[in-house]
């Protein structure tokens, strides 16, 4: 059989296996050594426990006649949906239907699989450094052309780096697709209202649309900042925005997350003639996705409960004070570190101009402690780093300990 060239010449390792597969062999080599990982953003707090009974009384109930559920609802079922238009848009001021909401497993499936609705030949733009899947997706499906000099030569890409304050300069060329992520993955920072409406409006002029990966936005600790794509104006006509329960509640093992598809958004036909993309996102999505778990939907519905919510609160005011521990102890060095405010990133310029896997090597081998180089997430990330606040707070504290100790040898 013939198998699909594009996966096939794809730059060889996923970012994240590349990690695990040296992390591997440097505990395999020393095996008394203690290594903390902060790198990859896995959780490490359990669920709440309101979560975890909601959870589990669910999955009892599905071995009861009365309990027993199948296949679900199109979408969700409306006592999750509810909750989180509810709770996630309308306290910000966004009205939606329930129709424009779709449980998935993942953001990242979501953000990964929403390329299938895009026409073979759609102009890429994302922001450099980013979030490996929105190009792994699309170099998959053969829109980026072909990987030369660590880039590919169809893809738009949109510095957003220290040196312009992390602050995207829109595309003059024709882009049919931006993707954005906020706040940012990998590099911890935001934009304002105003500096995601100058977006917000650029994209309604040239009818690009916008996918808008929110899946850290329970960390945003200032309500000036916007939670949602659609609290800006005109959003709604322009912008498929992803969110996940995993960051937020800890479901990175239990997989539930959704988005949103406003009706008003739209593409074209090559004959010019308009097209919803919520209708094609739900054709696709009747034949190849048979919904979340009715007991996973149980659990993320007991977030939105008065203990789920206080529960799960504390649980994400532990990791930000992760992040503030890795921020201030990063503060008195000259690594440049932004985020950590309103993300569970920090990302920081890597010493003496090393490159990120260089900085990495040395740090696992003279630290004992994991991050992930910048060159990862794109040529914008050269001589970055990664630093996440998933840990926990004990190994935190001694990672940056380790870390500051480590940069005293160079």
């Amino acid at each position: 059989m013939f198998v699909n060239d594009h996966i096939a010449r794809m730059p060889a390792g996923y970012l994240f296996s590349e990690i695990a597969k040296r992390v591997k062999a440097y505990e395999a080599a020393h095996p008394t050594q203690k290594v903390i990982r902060m790198g990859i953003g896995d959780v490490t707090k359990p669920l709440a426990p309101a979560v975890a009974q909601a959870f589990a009384e669910a999955a009892l109930g599905m071995g009861q006649l009365e309990g027993f559920r199948g296949y679900g609802p199109d979408g969700g079922y409306p006592f999750l949906l509810n909750e989180i238009i509810k709770n996630d848009y309308e306290r910000y001021g966004v009205n939606l239907d329930l129709d424009e909401v779709f449980l998935s497993d993942g953001a990242k499936t979501d953000t990964a699989t929403i390329q299938e609705l895009y026409a073979e030949d759609a102009i890429i733009a994302v922001t450099d450094p980013v979030y490996p899947v929105y190009v792994d997706s699309n170099a998959m499906a053969g829109r980026l052309g072909e990987f030369v000099d660590s880039k590919w030569t169809k893809l738009i890409t949109l510095p957003v780096t220290h040196e312009n304050g992390f602050v995207p300069q829109l595309p003059k060329e024709r882009v049919d697709v931006l993707y954005l992520c906020l706040p940012n993955n990998p590099t911890g920072t935001v934009l304002t209202r105003d500096q995601l409406k100058v977006i917000v409006d650029w994209a309604r002029e040239k009818e690009t649309l916008i996918i808008y990966d929110a899946a850290y936005k329970a960390f945003i600790n200032d309500d000036s900042l916007p939670r949602s794509i659609y609290e800006v104006e005109g959003a709604k006509e322009v912008a498929v925005e992803c969110c996940s329960f995993s960051k937020t509640a800890g479901f990175t093992g239990v997989r539930c997350a959704w988005t949103v598809i406003p009706k008003q958004v739209k593409g074209r036909l090559k004959n010019g003639e308009q097209v919803s993309i919520n209708t094609l996102w739900k054709r696709r999505c009747g034949s190849k996705f048979n919904g979340v778990s009715f007991p996973v939907q149980k659990a993320a519905a007991a977030i939105y409960s008065p203990e789920g919510q206080r529960q799960t609160h504390e649980t994400l005011d532990y990791y930000k004070q992760n992040a503030a521990l890795v921020l201030n102890a990063l503060k008195e060095t000259d690594l440049r570190p932004v985020g950590g405010l309103h993300a569970p990133y920090v990302w920081l310029k890597t010493p003496k101009g090393m490159s990120g896997w260089d900085f990495f090597d040395y740090l696992l081998n003279t630290a004992q402690v994991v991050g992930t180089p910048g060159e990862g997430f794109g040529q914008g990330g050269n001589n970055c780093f990664r630093l996440t606040a998933f840990s926990t707070l004990d190994n935190t504290k001694e990672a940056m300990a380790r870390l500051l100790d480590a940069l005293k040898t160079l």
